[in-house]
This record gives structure tokens, sequence and C-alpha cells, in this order.
């Protein structure tokens, strides 16, 4: 049964506490292999030991690979699962090992048969006698290499033959301070096989001392680690490309929020419209951003004093995120307020957004509110299409207006939008948002309506819009919105 620290991956990633206990478990793990490996070293005379010390520093290496993707899948850096090891030669049935050692090529060190598709098929291992000149390899290092058995394991002057040649001074390098200074060899090369395959494999070596403490031969395990070499540069790739899309959304970011900014008004407390009629207009908005995005929306709101005296007032919604939301949302109010200073009303201003949507080179849906207020009548003349109704708070109590009919924008083409007439008094609030501020499940939520509803009282007491906007946000602004949204609130003077 294998082990569970080499089990499948779940499909989703595990909970932290339980990444932690896999390194933990790991940890623990490598420390036994490190005594089973110290035990051997004391014996390191033993050529048998010597092999059994060589497979343990393997495994502590395999330990330490995976005790770091844990590390990395606990920090949410994006893994690359290591391949199951695969044997190079052909598939042959494979031998049972019953414990005992063979005779042939590697029973100096006393390693068992290879298991083929297994690790060892992965790892062999090789002397090289500088007294006799006689050069022993195991099986796997045959495999390893490519190199058919009858041509016989390569000596040290013809090993350089197979490594990239950017890599054979770093060989060369390894094996005289292994010969002539007595160091032990650690480090990596790549070779090119037989069948042009390039092969990263992973050397390790000492030097086998005569009775006078002279180099008789060099040993050295040779560990294939392509596979692994492969999986580490994936990851590597992964974060860096995660890295640079992070880096792109961060710029996305900062732009939409600079677009944004320059378009929507930049009100600093309440908005007063000074008119010769009785009833002048007192406004505040704000946006709110969403919390499950980093990507700025196409949310609008707007107040303007056209020329004819009247005041525009609008609010809308473009579907999507990022610049392109943004910049359709630009050209979109850019437009609503030209048609509006050109005198429009607020049903065909609706029908020729509909229609500059639509036919937009970044097609897109949008719902949107446009109002028209006279201030000398106290009326509000209003068209919506696919839009919140504006609420309307008065004496303590608050109700949604009744919505003229309308499509969404950029929907279907050339259809026309009602208008409807509300007539204002002095106290009364408006209160215009779009559906981010009180949507849950469905499009138009209900209850969050109805929480605004009872915001009544608050807002009937309020001295002016600035402080009206405070009450609904102590309300809604906290809250981990799915969507952003644009408020506004109109209070009219007396």
């Amino acid at each position: 049964m294998p082990s569970p620290l080499f089990a499948d991956r779940p499909a989703q990633p595990p909970e932290p506490g339980a990444v932690d206990a896999l390194i933990s478990q790991t940890s623990r793990l490598r420390g036994e292999v490190d005594a089973v490996r110290r035990d051997a070293a004391a014996h390191d005379d033993d050529p048998r030991r010597r092999w059994q010390r060589a497979l343990c520093d393997l495994a502590m290496h395999q330990l330490d690979d995976l005790k770091a993707q844990f590390g990395q899948l606990r920090d949410g850096a994006p893994v690359v699962p290591l391949p199951e090891p695969r044997a190079e030669a052909p598939e042959e049935e494979d031998p049972v090992f019953d414990g005992s050692f063979t005779s042939d090529a590697g029973a100096a060190y006393g390693e068992p048969p290879a298991r083929t598709g297994s690790l060892l098929t992965r790892v062999g291992s090789a002397e090289w006698n500088l007294l006799t000149d006689e050069v022993s390899w195991s099986e796997e290092l045959f495999q390893i290499f490519g190199r058919s058995r009858e041509r016989g394991p390569m000596s040290l002057d013809e090993m350089p033959t197979v490594v990239l040649s950017e890599d054979q001074p770093l060989l060369q390098a390894m094996v005289t301070d292994c010969l002539i200074d007595g160091k032990p060899i650690d480090g990596e090369f790549r070779i090119v096989r037989a069948d042009a395959k390039v092969r990263t494999l992973h050397m390790t070596g000492e030097p086998v001392l005569d009775a006078d403490g002279c180099t008789a031969s060099m040993w050295a395990v040779l560990r294939d680690v392509s596979e692994l070499r492969r999986s580490e540069r994936a990851v590597r790739e992964s974060r860096d490309s995660l890295e640079r899309t992070r880096q792109i959304e961060r710029t996305e970011r900062r732009v939409a929020v600079e677009l944004q900014e320059a378009v929507l008004p930049p009100w600093r407390g309440s908005l007063r419209f000074a008119h010769d009629g009785p009833a002048p207009l007192d406004v505040a908005g704000h946006y709110l951003p969403a919390a499950s995005t980093g990507l700025i929306g196409g949310d609008w709101y707007d107040a303007l004093a056209l020329p004819c005296g009247d005041a525009l007032l609008t609010v809308g919604d473009l579907t999507g995120h990022g610049v392109a939301a943004t910049s359709s949302m630009a050209m979109l109010l850019g437009a609503l307020r030209g048609m509006a200073v050109a005198g429009i009303r607020p049903g065909a201003l609706m029908g020729h957004l509909n229609q500059l949507l639509e036919s937009s080179g970044q097609p897109a849906l949008g719902s949107a509110m446009c109002c028209r207020y006279d201030p000398v009548a106290q009326t509000l003349t209003w068209a919506q299409a696919g839009h919140p109704a504006p609420l309307l708070f008065r004496g303590g109590t608050g109700r949604p207006l009744r919505r003229p009919e309308g499509v969404l924008l950029g929907a279907t083409a050339g259809v026309a939008y009602e208008e409807t007439e509300t007539r204002l008094r002095p106290g009364d609030v408006l209160v215009l948002h779009t559906d981010g501020l009180t949507r849950g499940a469905d499009v138009f939520d209900e209850t969050g309506v109805a929480r605004l509803l009872d915001l009544a009282p608050r807002l009937s007491e309020a001295r002016d819009a600035q402080e009206c906007l405070r009450a609904v946000l102590e309300e809604f602004g906290e809250e981990a919105r799915e969507d952003d949204a644009c408020l506004m609130v109109v209070r009219v003077g007396s």
C-alpha cells in the first residue's frame, strides 16, 4: 500500500491545517531516513552500506522537494505536481526482489535488481578504479545513459563526450577535485543520449582511499532528475506568469480608477443647485466598490445644471469590469451629458443611448435612469432602461416611484422608452442607486429595497443630502457586495 504522503492530491486545495500536518509528517519521515543514513555512514567501508547511504541521500532529496512543494501549496503559490517516475528502457516484466543482492554489474554496492517504472530505474551507481582502469556500472546506469550493455561502461575520459559542452567544465572540476583533493562530488550536468534525448543528472560521489591514504578509486551515484527539473521550471514559469497577470491587473485597475475619477463628479459634500425657483436641489453621491473583485466596474452617477435652468440627475451601470467597462461608461456618460444640454428629453435620450451602445465597438448591456428636474414647476420627469426606480421619501415614509416601460440598453434596437412625471415638494428626498447596492440572489432584491425604505425616519430628519447619504452608507457601506454600486441622494430645498 502506498504511503499517504504520496497519495494523489485532491482536486480542491486542502485546508492550511491539513497541509501543515503533511509538512510535519514529511519532516518526521526525513528525520527517520537521516537516522538510517547515519547508521550506514558509520560502516562506509562496506560497499552495501555505501549504496544504502546513497539511497537514503536520494530519499532525503525527494522529501526536501516534497516539503518545499507542500510549502508552496500552503502559501498559495501555483504548484505543478511532480510527474510519476518513468523508465526510459523498454518495459520488461518486473523481477521480484527477495532481499538478496545480485552478482552482476553493481553488485559491489549490493543494489537490488531494477524495478521497471520505479524510482530505482532513475538511480544508478558506478566505480572507476584508478589502479586497474576497471570500470563497473550498475544496470540502471546503462538505462539512464541510454547505452547498450554490450558497449560496456564509460571511462572517466569518455564521460565528457556525452556531456553538453557548456557543462563539461563543471564535470571536469568535480572529478578533479575528487581525485586530486579528495573532495566529495555533488553537482548536476546534462547529457545527450544516443537517442538524442537530453537528460539532467545529479551526481554524488566520494574517493575511495587505499591503505596509504591515496585515492584508489572513485564511486558515484547518479540520479536522473530531468523530470524534477522540468517540474521546477514549470513552477517558476507558472509563478512568473501569475506575477505578470497580477501586474497587468494592477495596471488595469489603476487606469480604470483614473478614468472613473476623471469622469464622475469629484464631490466632497453636498452639491447645491441654486435656481431662481422656490425649490433648489441639494445633491450628494458616492461610489461603492465590490468586495469580490479588484476591478472597477461601469457604474456612474451624475448631476448637472442645464442651460435652461433644469437639473439632470442620472445613475447607470454597464456590464463588465476594468478599462473596457469604464471607457464605455465614459463614452455613454459623455453622450448623455451632451444630449441633455442640447435639450433632449429623458425618454428620447434613453433611446439614443440604446442605439449608441448597441452599435458600439465594445458590445455591452447597461441599465440607466435619467431624470430631469424643473425647479419652477417642481416636477421630476424621468425614464429608465431596466433600472431600479428612484425611492421617494416624504413625511417619514418611503416608496418607489412608478417605473415607466424601458428595456436594458444595448438589448434591442429601435425600442421606445416611456417617460413619467412626479411632482416633488420641499423636504422630499430621492434616493437613486444602481442595483449593486441592494442586489442579492435576485436582480432586484426586495429585502435590500425594504431596508432602504426603513431609513425613511432618518432621511426625513436629516439636515441635508450629505447627512442622508451617510445614513444610507452606515446601513449598506460596510457590506461585502458582489458588485460595485453608485448611490446618489437628492434633497429638495424650500
